[in-house]
C-alpha cells in the first residue's frame, strides 16, 4: 500500500490538538438530535450523500446521518466537516458514511466501526473515491486511485459504478477521461448507465426527474413536470425507493416516488 498523503501544516498543529484530532475521527460518540435540530443556519447551505442505507449531510460544519427504517439523525461529536467552500463533505460507501474533516486532513466514518484516512486537502467525496484538491484520490481504503488532472468542482459514482467528474465546464468520465458534455452544470447525478449534470439539485430513478427549485421539490416526467409540492433549498436523492430531501435547517423529509409526504 502506498504511503497515505498528509499536508505539511498538519504536522505543524501543536501536539494536543493533534491527538484531540485524531480521537475524535477516530472514536465518534454518537449524539442523538430530534428532527429540526441537527442544522445550524441556512445560509451555511448543505451537503448531502444518499445510498440504500440512509442519508449523510452536512450544514454549517456538522455532519449528520440518518439511516434507514427510522431515519433518526445522528450527529457525531468531531472537528467541524467540510463546509460550502469544499464543495462536498459527505459520502456512503460500503454501508458507511464518511465526511471529511478539513482541519486535520481526514475522512472518518460517522457511525458503526470507526474508520479514518488520512487525505490531506479533501475537495470532494464520492461513493467510491475521495478526490483530493490537486485531482488526485484515494479509495477508501487509502490506496491510490485514478484522478483527474485539475480541480474538479463536482464528483459522483454513477449507475454503471464508473466515476464522472465536472472539471472546469466539462463533463468528464474518470477511468478514460473521456468528455461527455462541453457545458456541464454544476450538479451531478447518478443515472442507470453513468451520470448527467443539471442546474438544480436532482436525482433520477430511470423514469423521473426529481428536482429542488428553491421553491418546491418536482418530479419531471415525459418532458414535463407531473408532480410538486412546496419545499425550500437543499438537496434531493433516492433511499429504497423513496425520494428524500435534507434541507438547509437539516430536517430530513420523505416522499413517495408520486412526491406524496411519507414523514
Amino acid at each position: 500500500m502506498p504511503p497515505r498523503e498528509v499536508p505539511r501544516r498538519f504536522f505543524r498543529l501543536p501536539a494536543l490538538a493533534l491527538l484531540g484530532a485524531a480521537l475524535l475521527a477516530c472514536a465518534p460518540a454518537p449524539t442523538a438530535v430530534r428532527e429540526g435540530e441537527v442544522g445550524v443556519s441556512a445560509a451555511g447551505g448543505v451537503q448531502a450523500a444518499f445510498s440504500d442505507d440512509g442519508v449523510a449531510w452536512v450544514v454549517g460544519g456538522r455532519a449528520c446521518v440518518a439511516r434507514v427504517p427510522g431515519f433518526r439523525a445522528e450527529c457525531p461529536r468531531l472537528a467541524p466537516a467540510s463546509g460550502m467552500a469544499h464543495v462536498s463533505g459527505v459520502a456512503w460507501q460500503g454501508g458507511d458514511a464518511w465526511a471529511a474533516l478539513p482541519g486535520p486532513g481526514l475522512v472518518v466514518t460517522l457511525d458503526r466501526a470507526p474508520r479514518t484516512v488520512s487525505a490531506g486537502a479533501v475537495r470532494l467525496l464520492s461513493s467510491a473515491r475521495i478526490y483530493r484538491e490537486d485531482g488526485s484520490t484515494l479509495t477508501y481504503g487509502g490506496e491510490r486511485g485514478r484522478g483527474v488532472a485539475g480541480e474538479p468542482q463536482a464528483a459522483v459514482t454513477g449507475g454503471d459504478g464508473r466515476e464522472y467528474v465536472v472539471l472546469g465546464r466539462e463533463l468528464r468520465r474518470v477511468d478514460d477521461g473521456a468528455v461527455l458534455d462541453r457545458a456541464a452544470q454544476p450538479f451531478l447525478y447518478a443515472t442507470p448507465i453513468g451520470a448527467a449534470s443539471a442546474a438544480l439539485p436532482t436525482a433520477s430513478d430511470g423514469l423521473s426527474l426529481y428536482r429542488l427549485t428553491g421553491s418546491a421539490l418536482e418530479r419531471f416526467s415525459a418532458g414535463q413536470v407531473v408532480a410538486r409540492v412546496p419545499h425550500g433549498p437543499g438537496q434531493v436523492g433516492l433511499v429504497r425507493g423513496e425520494v428524500v430531501t435534507v434541507d438547509a435547517s437539516g430536517r430530513v423529509r420523505r416522499f413517495s416516488l408520486a412526491l406524496e409526504a411519507l414523514d
